[in-house]
C-alpha cells in the first residue's frame, strides 16, 4: 500500500539557522519548512514527522510576503539555492540576523554592528558543481534516457537539470557535452555516480566522471578532445562508498589541475580538492584578515618583546594554503589533514619559492605543539567548528591573536564563548559567499586579554 502524503497549513514566523522558515501548528508542534518566508500562510507537504516537530516543503502560498520573488530556477532551486524566492536585500538582512542569533544563543556580545559583505553578484558565481544522473526506463525496445540531475530536497528522488543559474555558462556547456557523449553510447544512470566539474576565473574547466562500474573506455581520447575543457578523468568509485570517492583512476585526458590567482598569488588545485567556490568574495575576506595578521609591539605571556610586527603565523585547517600563503607573512606553518591538499600545498610552496613556509600533514588537534605564545593563529575549520582539543590548547597557550573564519556562525559562536575566558572580540564581519542560499561565512578577530605596555591595540 502506497503511503499517502500528508499536508498541513501554517503561518510562518521567522527564518532559522538551517535556512528554513519556522511556524507553529495548531497542535503546538513546530514546523520547519522549505520554500516559505516569514509572515506567509502556506500549505506544505510533510517530509519528516517527529513527536515535537515536522519538516516540510511548501506546495502552495496562500498569503505571500512582499519579500517574495519568482525563483530563477523554478524547478530546481530548492535543491541548490532555496533562497531564490526572496529579494536580495531580504537575504542580506536574514543572514545578518542569523549571525546575531548564533552569538546571542551562546551569550556572546558582538562589539560592533554586523556587516555582511557582498559583491552583489547573485548568480553564476559557483566554480564547482557535482551532478547526479537520472535515467528513465523506456522499455525493452528502446535505450534508457540519460539526464543530469540533482537530488530533490526532502526526498530520495531526483530532478532533471538542464540549467542552473548559480553556474557560469562554460560549466553548463561542458556538462551537456559529457552527457551527450554518454547518451550516444546508451549509458544508463545505473552505471554512473556523479559528474564533478570545476572552472577557474579564466573560464577553463576540468571534469571528473565517477562510475559505479569500471569503465575505462566510457569516454575515449578522441571524444575527450571534443569537450570544452582543458582536461578530465574517468574514475571508478565503489558503489558502496559516498559519491565522488576515488577507488581507481581509470583514464586521464589533458591537464586535470586548475590554477587561480588569489590576491596576486597563483594556486594550483585538483578538481576533487577543496578550493573556494566564490573567489571574489573570498578575496575580500582575505583582505580583511590581512589587516589583523600583523601584531603591534607587545610583550608576550612568556615575557618576550616581540618587536613591532610580523609574529610567526600558524594556519590550522589550511587546505591548499590559500590563507597562509597569501596573508601569512614571512614565517607561516600550515596544518592540514587531507593528504592530497597537502601535496598541492607543498607544490604551491615550492612554485612560489616560499622557503619560510612549511606544510604539515596532520589533524589540527594532533598538531597542537606548533601553537606557541608568540604565534598569530588563523583557523578556518569545517562546519563542526574547532576540535575541543584545539580550543583547550588555545586557552592553555594563549597566543596573542586568533583570526577565526567560519562557515558556520553557530559553531563559531560556541567556540568563541569558550575562548572569551581569555580573549575579547576585536573585529568581526560576515561574507555572503553563497548568494541565494542560507549559507553565511563570518570572521572574528580575537585578542588576548593582556595589557600591552606600548598602548592600545589598533
Amino acid at each position: 500500500m502506497v503511503k499517502q502524503p500528508r499536508y498541513e497549513t501554517v503561518t510562518l514566523e521567522k527564518i532559522v539557522g538551517g535556512g528554513q522558515a519556522l511556524g507553529t501548528l495548531s497542535d503546538g508542534r513546530k514546523c520547519f519548512v522549505w520554500g516559505g518566508l516569514p509572515d506567509e500562510t502556506v500549505a506544505f507537504r510533510v517530509t519528516k514527522k517527529k513527536a515535537h516537530f515536522v519538516e516540510g516543503i511548501v506546495t502552495e502560498v496562500l498569503h505571500a510576503s512582499p519579500e517574495r520573488i519568482a525563483p530563477r530556477d523554478a524547478d530546481s532551486y530548492l535543491s541548490t539555492s532555496p533562497w531564490q524566492i526572496m529579494t536580495f536585500s531580504a537575504e542580506q538582512n536574514y543572514k545578518t540576523t542569523l549571525i546575531k542569533e548564533a552569538f546571542e544563543l551562546h551569550n556572546v556580545v558582538l562589539p560592533h554592528k554586523i556587516d555582511v559583505y557582498t559583491d552583489r553578484r547573485k548568480f553564476q558565481y559557483r566554480n564547482k558543481v557535482e551532478f547526479s544522473w537520472f535515467s528513465e526506463r523506456a522499455g525493452e525496445s528502446y535505450p534508457d534516457t540519460l539526464d543530469l540531475a540533482f537530488f530533490r530536497r526532502g526526498s530520495k528522488g531526483k530532478i532533471i537539470v538542464n540549467e542552473c543559474s548559480l553556474l557560469p555558462p562554460e560549466v553548463i556547456a561542458l556538462a551537456h557535452s559529457v552527457r551527450d557523449i554518454l547518451r550516444r553510447k546508451h549509458i544508463s544512470a545505473r552505471q554512473l555516480k556523479t559528474l564533478l566539474i570545476r572552472s577557474n576565473q579564466q573560464g577553463s574547466c576540468v571534469w571528473q566522471l565517477y562510475t559505479k562500474d569500471a569503465l575505462p573506455n566510457i569516454i575515449t581520447h578522441e571524444e575527450a578532445e571534443t569537450l570544452p575543457a582543458q582536461g578530465g578523468e574517468v574514475i571508478h568509485s565503489d558503489p558502496r562508498s559516498p559519491a565522488s570517492r576515488i577507488t581507481a583512476r581509470l583514464a586521464k585526458f589533458g591537464v586535470t589541475t586548475l590554477t587561480d590567482t588569489i590576491l596576486g598569488t597563483p594556486f594550483r588545485y585538483a578538481c576533487e580538492g577543496f578550493f573556494q567556490v566564490n573567489i571574489p568574495v573570498y578575496e575580500q575576506a582575505l583582505r580583511d584578515m590581512r589587516e589583523w595578521v600583523s601584531y603591534p609591539k607587545c610583550t608576550t605571556l612568556a615575557g618576550n618583546d616581540t618587536g613591532e610586527e610580523n609574529l610567526p603565523v600558524i594556519d590550522l585547517y589550511a587546505g591548499v594554503g590559500t590563507i597562509g600563503l597569501t596573508i601569512g607573512g614571512k614565517n607561516v606553518t600550515l596544518i592540514e589533514i587531507n593528504e592530497s591538499a597537502v601535496a598541492e600545498m607543498q607544490r604551491n610552496i615550492t612554485a612560489l619559492g616560499r622557503t619560510n613556509a612549511r606544510a604539515i600533514l596532520a589533524p589540527s588537534e594532533k598538531a597542537l605543539d606548533f601553537i606557541t605564545p608568540n604565534h598569530v593563529v588563523i583557523v578556518d575549520p569545517p562546519r563542526a567548528g574547532l576540535h575541543a582539543d584545539v580550543v583547550a590548547k588555545l586557552l592553555e597557550v594563549a597566543p596573542p591573536r586568533i583570526i577565526y573564519l567560519s562557515c558556520n556562525p553557530v559553531t563559531q559562536a560556541r567556540d568563541t564563548a569558550l575562548l572569551t575566558e581569555k580573549y575579547d572580540i576585536r573585529a568581526h564581519r560576515g561574507y555572503n559567499f553563497f548568494p541565494r542560499t542560507p549559507h553565511i561565512e563570518h570572521l572574528a578577530v580575537l585578542d588576548r586579554k593582556v595589557a600591552c605596555p606600548y598602548g592600545s591595540m589598533r
